[in-house]
Order: C-alpha cells, then sequence, then structure tokens
C-alpha cells in the first residue's frame, strides 16, 4: 500500500510541477507584453526584496510542519494540536513579516532599490504573507499524512486566480504607469496566496484525522521543539535571500555606472532576470520531476545505510542529467533567440538566451547535486557553498558589471555555476565514497549534443532562413536528441524500479 501511494504521490507531483511551470511560463510571457523590459526588471527586484521576507515568514515554520506533524503521528497523537500549534506559529511569523514588509516598503524601494515605484508593489505584496506562511504549515501537515492532493489542487488555483486577477488589473491599472502595472501584477499574487490559503484551511476542516479527538494533548509540541527546527533552517534563509536580494539590486545599479542611465540598465536587467532565465530553466522541469523521485529514494538507501543502492541511484541521476542538460544547451544555442523573438519580441532576449544557453548545463547539473546532497541530508554544506557564491558574485559584479556592462555579468554567472557545481558535486562524491565517472557525465552527453548540432547547422547552411526551414530544424535536433535520451531511460529506468518497489 505504501508503495503505491507513493508511487501515485509521485506521478501526481510530477504532473503537477510540469502544469504549474507550462503556467508559470504562460504569465510571464504574458505580463512581458505588458510591462516590457523595464517593467520586468522593476518586477524581479521586488520579487527579490519580497523573498527576504517570504523566508521571514514560511521558511522556518514550513520545514518544520512536515517533521512536527510526521513526528506526531509515529508518537500515536492526534493531529488537532500539532496542526492548530503550527498554524498559530505560522500567522505570527507572517504577521511580523508583513509588518515589516510593510514599513520598510518606502526606504527599501528608495535606498537600496533607488526606484520609488518600487514601494507600492512591495506594499501591495505585503498583505499575502500571513496566508503564504499558515497554508504552508497546513500543506506539511497534508505531506506527513501522505496526501498531496489538496496541495496540488490549491498551488493550481493559486496560479489560475494569480493569472485571472493580474490580467484584470492590468487592463485597469497599466495606463497609469510602470510602477501601477508592476502593481496590478503583484496584486495577483497577494489574492491567489488568500485563496490558496481559504482552499486548504477547507480541506483540512474536511479531513477526519485533523479533527480533534478524546485524549488528545494540550499542545502537539513544545516550544523548544519548534524553535529547535525553524530557528537554524529560518535563520540559514534569511541569509541567503538577503545576499540574494543584494545581488539583485547591485546589477542594475552596476549597469547604470556602464551605460550611464538607469531606464536602461533596468531594462536589460529585467530582459535577462524577467525574460530570458526563465525560458532558460523551463527544460529543467524535466529534471526536476526526476528529482522528486530520486531524493526520497537517496535518503532512504542511506538511511538502511545500503551505499551500493545509494551509489547506483546517483550514477543513474547524473548520467541522465548530464545527457539531458548538454542537449538542452545545445536546444537553447540553436533556437533560443527565435523562440525568444516568438514570445516576447525582444531581440536582445534572444541574443541574451544563445549566451546562456552556453551556461545552462552547468546550471541544471549544479542544481540536481544540491539536490541529491539534500536528500543526503548535506543542506549545510549546499547553504555554505550557496552563501560563498553569493559573497563572490557580489565582489565579482561590483569589479567587472561596471566596466564590462552585460559581457562581466555574464562571465560572473559562468565562473559561479561552474565554482558551485565543482563543490557540489566533490561534497557529493565525498560523502557517497565514488568517483567521478568522466565518460558517463559528461564526455559523452557533450559528444552526442556535437552530432546533434551538426546536422542543424549544415541545414542553416543550405536552407533559407524561413519558419518552414526553423520548423525542419527543431524537428531534426528533436529526433537526434530524443532518441539518445530514450535508450538511456531504458537503460537506466530498471534502477528506478526496484528503488521505488524495494526489490534487489
Amino acid at each position: 500500500m505504501r508503495i503505491r501511494t507513493y508511487l501515485k504521490n509521485a506521478a501526481l507531483l510530477t504532473a503537477a510541477g510540469f502544469a504549474m511551470r507550462v503556467l508559470g511560463m504562460v504569465f510571464r510571457v504574458y505580463i512581458a507584453g505588458w510591462l516590457g523590459g523595464e517593467g520586468m526588471g522593476l518586477y524581479q527586484l521586488i520579487l527579490a526584496v519580497y523573498g527576504v521576507f517570504v523566508s521571514l515568514a514560511t521558511a522556518g515554520v514550513n520545514v518544520a510542519s512536515t517533521r512536527l506533524a510526521a513526528q506526531s503521528l509515529a508518537r500515536g497523537r492526534g493531529m488537532a494540536p500539532t496542526l492548530w500549534g503550527l498554524v498559530s506559529a505560522a500567522a505570527c511569523f507572517g504577521t511580523l513579516a508583513m509588518l515589516a514588509q510593510f514599513a520598510l516598503a518606502e526606504p527599501v524601494a528608495h535606498w537600496m532599490l533607488h526606484d520609488a515605484r518600487a514601494e507600492l508593489g512591495l506594499r501591495a505584496l505585503a498583505p499575502s504573507l500571513p496566508f503564504m506562511a499558515v497554508a504552508g504549515a497546513l500543506r506539511g501537515c497534508f505531506l506527513a499524512r501522505r496526501r498531496v492532493e489538496p496541495n496540488i489542487t490549491a498551488q493550481l488555483m493559486e496560479q489560475l486566480v494569480r493569472m485571472a486577477v493580474a490580467a484584470f488589473a492590468l487592463s485597469r491599472l497599466a495606463a497609469w504607469g510602470g510602477g501601477y502595472a508592476c502593481g496590478a501584477v503583484l496584486i495577483g499574487n497577494t489574492v491567489s496566496e488568500a485563496v490558496s490559503c481559504l482552499l486548504m484551511a477547507v480541506f483540512a476542516r474536511r479531513e477526519t484525522s485533523f479533527r480533534p479527538r478524546p485524549g488528545d494533548p494540550a499542545k502537539g509540541f513544545s516550544r523548544r521543539e519548534l524553535l529547535g527546527i525553524a530557528m537554524p533552517v529560518c535563520g540559514s534563509r534569511l541569509l541567503g535571500s538577503g545576499l540574494q536580494a543584494i545581488e539583485s539590486s547591485l546589477i542594475p545599479l552596476c549597469l547604470t555606472l556602464y551605460l550611464g542611465e538607469r531606464a536602461a540598465a533596468v531594462t536589460q536587467y529585467g530582459a535577462v532576470k524577467g525574460m530570458a532565465m526563465p525560458l532558460i530553466f523551463f527544460p529543467f522541469s524535466v529534471l526536476a520531476a526526476l528529482a522528486g523521485l530520486l531524493m526520497p529514494e537517496i535518503t532512504r538507501a542511506g538511511t538502511r545505510r545500503d551505499y551500493a543502492a545509494q551509489a547506483k541511484l546517483i550514477h543513474t541521476a547524473m548520467t541522465l542529467t548530464g545527457l539531458f542538460s548538454a542537449l538542452a544547451g545545445a536546444g537553447l544555442v540553436l533556437f533560443g533567440e527565435p523562440l525568444a523573438m516568438l514570445l516576447y519580441h525582444e531581440e536582445a532576449v534572444g541574443q541574451y538566451m544563445r549566451v546562456l544557453g552556453l551556461i545552462a548545463p552547468f546550471m541544471y547539473l549544479e542544481s540536481m547535486v544540491d539536490g541529491i546532497l539534500k536528500g543526503m541530508g548535506e543542506q549545510m554544506a549546499t547553504f555554505r557553498y550557496s552563501v560563498l557564491d553569493s559573497a563572490l558574485r557580489i565582489l565579482a559584479m561590483s569589479a567587472l558589471i561596471p566596466r564590462y556592462g552585460m559581457a562581466g555579468f555574464f562571465a560572473v554567472m559562468a565562473v559561479s555555476n561552474l565554482l558551485t557545481c565543482t563543490l557540489n558535486l566533490r561534497r557529493m562524491l565525498r560523502c557517497a565514497q565514488m568517483q567521478i565517472n568522466w565518460g558517463r557525465w559528461f564526455i559523452a552527453p557533450a559528444a552526442v549534443a556535437g552530432i546533434g548540432l551538426t546536422p542543424v547547422l549544415w541545414m542553416r547552411r543550405l536552407m533559407p532562413d524561413t519558419p518552414a526551414a526553423l520548423t525542419a530544424e527543431m524537428a531534426v535536433f528533436a529526433m537526434g536528441a530524443g532518441i539518445p535520451l530514450l535508450l538511456t531511460w531504458r537503460k537506466h529506468k530498471a534502477a528506478l524500479v526496484h528503488s521505488g518497489t524495494g526489490r534487489r
């Protein structure tokens, strides 16, 4: 029964995750049409600061909710005291974060983001924080019960409401200027978080295992237990998101020194962060689904000290990730520019896509290795590397972007992703007591990607630059990429099946 539940939940989470990414991509393209490059830059700056307050509101309690709820179940206790205790704590954290963001909106907009228009967006987002925190606590309780349907339903509805409200608000407020247009989109975030929280509360009320029972303890957990889990997580997330916010605010400032104009700098920042990067990470949704299947199994293999099974799973993950990353990077280099022109009608975004396509394989590998390390319980190692990377990025960007502009930014990105990928990979190999497989993980994927590139490059030399020719090129590349991916998947699928069913 547990195996069937696991497989069902994995399938639901995979499908829902892909649907969410598709909806998110559609939403990004839609709002980019309204906001333009400068508006997307302002939008990204606001979200970077918002992430700091989200960490304060949710990071600690969200992690604690799953662990404390599972702990209550393991002790044979009723869930009601634990649930209401977690909801109360989440509401307190969320309210504190909301008041802090509302109070600091003006000084942050003026002194950190250097754009007074950001104040409206930050204040429009502030009321979402208590709803987000409470919904996160409820999601943790449902995950402890091995029920993912309420979480999936609420998140999909949240995305749909966000899109609908933002579209309506944009039609009314966009004409008033960029600040009001960003505020219109962010109002959609706040309303959608409230709807998601309400849906989770309805699901929790209907869940029979969450109802009070005779003999329930007065408290489901102690304050010490909650703070012992929440504070380290919250502190680390605050530090990480704070460094990322500083980095995000620094990029437009340094670009302004290079270009001599703030509006042009914010436009370039928005084109990269708000338009190109979501496209770059869209293919990763396939690997994210694989990571969702593999990470619990890597954790389980390590817990039962079955290091041979753990090594086999890691080898499977790295082989598939290496091949997919190389092929996805090649596809982005070949087709990123026409895809960006089709979606955004921005020539600069297409140029950025070509450069980012070369860096994308390292981004994908880094993300997968980071997930594997967390599955092995190495969260603190990944956090240390992330903090080191953020600090070095801030220093490098301060030195290079004012002198070289976007070329300096891309150079920092390339070195940063290579550094963190190397550090995480080295840690993973040491913890798993494995040797790096250069042939399977790197050399063979690069060779396959090169073979896939060759016929498309020849077609471009022989065929005119037309939509029909582009379609033919994409079909040829898809066939050339799909065959090795399918063969590799068939070869390694047995490892995933055996890990999911518990068979040796």
